[in-house]
């Protein structure tokens, strides 16, 4: 399998944005890595000629200044997520005889549209993102216009109802969500809400670190996912360990993507469960 498209796909994907970045600036000594956890780790990027630190999960700020998500996540730590999942997805799919353009995907933590361009590289014809930030959006429709059918800025936490019909009435049978498990973004009972939205018999593709998966995790991820498989709301399909990305240190971040089939509705009383939990 291809985790990464190759260099010059992703050249000619990054040269239509049109990027504010003049230079970008990586923690460099052993002092300044040492002691930061991924969630606080940080970059200094300079913009019209004024330097400026920015953590990578402060997204509003990272998504404001275009190109920087792409320069410093694909460029210099060599993320490959997006057609990591994405191709797992479709190899998947394809051994079940489903192919990815009768998918109708809702993409959870859309972010500034990373996916839904694998999505749309790889045949899906409908896409539905979702996020939690008004800047992704606009990033998104800045950067890869079009990528997106709809773009909902909402809580699956605290849903309004006139965003699950919407999303509803599109019928989705895939969910995807990339990156964004396990750091707050996405609390578990959120990502519970996105599953309820597909269809019965429909595809989830997600990946999260392998430390969210271990025993003694405290996200709550392990025990979802857990307790989703022993009751038979879903069905693991294929797991694959893979480099993630690179740390600000240089050393590899792994990843577990997953990649499973719904197979009933999820009930009230397993929905408000994990509601109450991250309540």
């Amino acid at each position: 399998m291809t985790l990464l498209a190759s260099d010059a796909i992703w050249r000619k994907r990054f040269e239509k944005i049109d990027s504010s970045v003049e230079d970008l600036r990586l923690p460099g000594t052993e002092s300044e890595t040492s002691d930061v956890d991924q969630d606080g780790e940080w970059c200094e990027v300079r913009v019209d000629g004024t330097w400026k630190r920015v953590r990578f999960h402060d997204y509003d700020e990272v998504f404001e200044v275009p190109g920087l998500y792409e320069m410093l996540f694909y460029e210099n730590l060599e993320c490959c997520s997006p057609s990591c999942v994405v191709n797992l997805l479709r190899e998947v799919a394809e051994d079940f005889g489903d192919d990815l353009s009768d998918f109708t995907v809702l993409d959870v933590g859309a972010g500034n549209g990373m996916v839904g361009d694998e999505l749309a590289a790889s045949g899906v014809d409908q896409v539905i993102g979702v996020d939690l930030i008004e800047e992704a959006k606009e990033a998104t429709h800045r950067d890869r216009p079009g990528v997106y059918d709809e773009y909902l800025v909402t809580d699956l936490t605290d849903l309004p109802e006139t965003h699950e019909e919407t999303v509803r009435q599109q019928k989705p049978n895939c969910l995807t969500t990339v990156a964004a498990l396990g750091f707050g973004d996405i609390p578990p009972a959120a990502f519970l809400k996105a599953v309820d939205l597909i269809s019965d018999q429909g595809w989830l593709a997600f990946n999260i670190k392998e430390s969210f998966l271990h025993e003694d995790d405290d996200t709550g991820f392990c025990r979802l996912i857990r307790q989703l498989s022993r009751e038979r709301y879903i069905q693991t399909q294929c797991l694959r360990r893979y480099q993630h990305r690179l740390s600000i240190a240089g050393e590899p971040l792994h990843y577990v993507a997953m990649i499973a089939k719904k197979l009933r509705p999820l009930d009230d009383e397993i929905l408000s469960q994990w509601q109450e939990a991250d309540g």
